[in-house]
This record gives C-alpha cells, structure tokens and sequence, in this order.
C-alpha cells in the first residue's frame, strides 16, 4: 500500500527545504518556495499525473522558484543597509564527522554568502550537483539549459567559489574547545586571552539591516576585532546579557539573550588552523524572529550603558 499523499508530501519538505534555503539564504523565503513546491506537487497528483520519482519532481520545482525569486531578491540586497547576512539556522551539535562535514561545507554562513557571488544559475547548477548529487542531465532540464551549458556553469562556479572557499577545522572537538574559550574570554573581558584565539586576519560580520546598530562594514585584524567583540560583550559582564551555546549552520555559535530570556543577536565562529578565521553577528530583528521572541537591542545597550 502505497503511503498517504499527505505523508509523501511531508517526506519532499526536508529536501525542498535544504535546495532553496542554500539557494536563497532566507529563512522565509525558502519556507515559501516549499509551500508552493508542494502545492504544486499535491496538484499534479490530484490531477492524475504519473510522477516517477516525485523527490526529483519537488526538487525541480523548488530549484526553479528558487531561481526566480532569488532574480528579484538579488535586486533587493542591492539596497541592504549595511552587511547581508543568511538568516541563520539555529540545530543542535551533529556528532556524526562525516555529516558534520557535509553540513560546514555547505550550509555554513560564509559559503552562503559567497555563493551570492554567483548567478542564480551558477547557483543552482553548484548546488544541485557538489552538493545534492543531481546529474547533468537531470540539472539541465531544471535550469533550462543544455547538458554541455549546465557543466560549463559548474565548471566556472566551482572555479570562482573553490578559490575563496571557507576553511573548517575537521575536529568537531577542537572547534567546539576553541569556540568555549572565545566565548569565556569575551564574557571575562580578557582582551590578551581573546587576540591569541584570533587569527591575524580575523574577519568580523555584522548584519543589522538598518533596524538596530550594526557594523556598517565588516572589519579584519586581531587588534580591531577583538577590541569591538569586548565592547559587544559588555552587557554580559553586567548581567544585563547571558549567552547559549549552539550550532549555527552547523558550526559553533551562541545566542545572546536579554534578561526575560529573548534573542537580541545570533553569532557563528569560523575556525580553521586551530584560530578563528571569522565572526558573524546577526542583530537585525527581522532575521531572527523564526528562531524565537526577540528582545530589544537598544535597550539592552543602554541598560549596559548606565
């Protein structure tokens, strides 16, 4: 017996999911894409429609509203204030190495911020062959290109993205020791112990959107960095602020939150070389609701502020 139609369409969500969230780096957005993608796949069932393999079906759909919406999408970051960052996906620890790795080299923040390097094609064609393991073929009817057009996109993506591709530490042990330090020495204000945790060239992000105070560009070097996440801390030497420990698109992160318990900010570390490489912050509002009740950031600085 064939399983329910509402069963299977519950089974397609997850990978629908995970095509248009690394297409999109939205949250919303690909909540979207899935909603309509399964529409679609419940309609062509109801009409009859013979659909061999309706994972394939669901995954050419998502990938192709993906790629419209991320045509329009595109246009709206043009105008961001400030740095754009991926909403951010909030999982607990995957103990599993392989899967880990799998996870940090595809869903991290950094990787989804340079695949907006790329076309929406390149995109699509990268991901749904490095990363879903779709054949040529197969991505050429999704995208609407020839066999030979689609290899020469993925040709050309992986060319541009292996260039500037994150770096992760394999051990999942060590990062989430070095992570536990980073996190203990900003709480502390231990600048000495925060800088030799720092790579030289450490990165930092900050995505507030122009809602609440952010770094309107990201900065880079040991001293800078380490001197703007001490005064980013200082509510948690107050007591106005206290941190949690999570995975952020699989690597090691923390939630910031207010007294009451609600999200002011989300920060994923990348480390690479036993040092981390960068630091990304998300504050703006509208990027965090999915994950919980927000709080409020300037009243947060102001109370650590008095």
């Amino acid at each position: 017996m064939s399983a329910p139609r509402g069963d299977v369409l519950e089974e397609l969500r997850p990978a629908a999911f995970a095509i248009a969230y690394r297409m999109l780096g939205s949250v919303a957005e690909a909540e979207d894409v899935v909603q309509d993608s399964l529409l679609r796949v419940h309609s062509a069932l109801e009409a009859g429609e013979r659909i061999e393999s309706p994972r394939a079906y669901v995954a050419t759909v998502a990938a192709r509203l993906a790629i419209d919406q991320l045509r329009s999408a595109r246009i709206r970051r043009e105008s961001y204030v400030g740095e754009w960052l991926p909403e951010p996906l909030i999982g607990n620890a995957d103990h599993d190495p392989e899967r880990q790795a799998q996870i940090a080299d595809s869903l991290s923040l950094a990787f989804l911020v340079l695949l907006e390097s790329l076309s929406p094609e390149q995109r699509a064609v990268l991901l749904l062959r490095d990363v879903f393991d779709y054949g040529y073929d197969e991505i050429a009817t999704i995208v609407g290109k020839s066999a030979d057009n689609t290899r020469q996109l993925a040709a050309r993506a992986r060319r541009h993205v292996e260039e500037r591709r994150p770096r992760f530490e394999a051990s999942r042990q060590q990062r989430d020791e070095l992570a536990g330090r980073f996190f203990a020495a900003a709480r502390e204000g231990d600048l000495p112990a925060l800088e030799t945790l720092l790579a030289h060239d450490v990165a930092l992000h900050g995505d507030g959107g122009g809602n609440v105070p952010a770094l309107a560009r990201s900065l880079r070097g040991r001293p800078r960095v380490a001197r703007t996440l001490l005064a980013w801390a200082r509510p948690l030497r107050g007591g106005e602020a206290s941190i949690r420990r999570v995975d952020v698109n699989g690597q090691p992160g923390a939630l910031l939150l207010d007294p009451e318990g609600k999200l002011i900010s989300v920060m994923a570390l990348d480390i690479a070389d036993s040092q981390i490489q960068g630091v990304s912050a998300i504050v703006n509002p509208d990027k965090l609701r999915h994950i919980g009740h927000v709080g409020d950031m300037r009243a947060l600085l102001k109370s650590s502020d008095s």
